[in-house]
């Protein structure tokens, strides 16, 4: 009977440790940035959900595509009307593996994964900063996407006007999975 009881308290401990190892950021921000020649354009989606798994050393984020927030109604609509195609493809997603989160206020890391936007998946290293506040994480970064990689159509006579490349920064502020 000892031996049964001190198997369930490891057995809870070890569950509380491992939740302990997870968080959530319900409200992420991703924004990105295209230079173009006759109009920058610039959305922020600041609804991004993230999972960060120290445990498994993982992270995933999702987001709606509609919830990117232009500073003009009809770059919101060309962008999920025209190109995004948000009623097809409504989320983005992003799956990764990075090297130990160590126990460090400031460290660099490089993310592994897996980027999925209008239905094509690549693949993607990302050089992240992480910052430990309090028992919490906070993680940023950012990269470039090259629109034509996720078989995204431009028309011939707007090309000068959409950058081919696009800049995607990204915050997300991760508190206690429990806590929350």
């Amino acid at each position: 009977m000892n031996k049964l009881r001190l198997f369930l308290i490891l057995s809870l401990f070890k569950i509380g440790s491992i939740m302990a190892q997870q968080y959530i950021a319900r409200q992420g921000q991703v924004t990105f940035f295209s230079y173009a020649t006759v109009e920058n354009i610039e959305a922020k989606n600041n609804q991004a959900l993230s999972i960060l798994d120290l445990e498994k050393n993982e992270m995933a984020v999702s987001m709606l595509m509609r919830a990117f927030v232009f500073k003009k109604d009809l770059m919101h609509e060309h962008f999920n009307e025209s190109y995004i195609e948000s009623d097809l493809f409504p989320k983005a997603t992003f799956e990764g593996n990075f090297d130990n989160i160590e126990n460090s206020l400031n460290q660099t890391r490089l993310i592994k994964g897996k980027i999925t936007i209008h239905g094509i998946t690549k693949d993607i290293d990302i050089k992240t900063t992480v910052k430990k506040v309090n028992q919490n994480y906070a993680i940023s970064g950012e990269f470039n996407l090259t629109v034509k990689d996720f078989n995204i159509k431009i028309p011939p006579i707007l090309s000068n006007n959409i950058a081919k490349v696009v800049l995607v920064k990204f915050k997300f502020q991760y508190l206690d999975y429990e806590s929350n």
